[in-house]
């Protein structure tokens, strides 16, 4: 959660840098607009762009989780194979 909040506070201080510095700029209201217009699209676009990019890195993650959970069940499913057989040919063997 500390990387999401971190990249929210970038993404609002980035907002808020670009937006004050389109209104104190010495335009007329029109192109201000424009402006504004264009810095919130760009910002959109980043937002989305850095959405994406960690909700990979957590699909990722998952992914790797997962295989790793599976590697280990398997490993453990072999060991207690083999301890069942061990048990049944002791049995069978006495």
């Amino acid at each position: 959660m500390k990387t999401g909040k971190f990249i929210s506070a970038v993404v609002a201080g980035a907002a808020a840098g670009a937006i004050l510095g389109i209104l104190f700029a010495p335009d007329k209201g029109n192109e201000t607009r424009k402006k504004i217009s264009k810095k919130g699209a760009d910002i959109n676009e980043s937002v989305r762009k850095g959405f994406s990019e960690f909700a990979e890195g957590i699909s990722n993650k998952i992914d790797n989780l997962k295989s790793d959970v599976s590697a280990k069940i398997d490993h453990k499913m072999d060991a207690v194979k083999d301890k069942v057989k061990a048990e049944a040919n002791s049995a069978y063997n006495s």
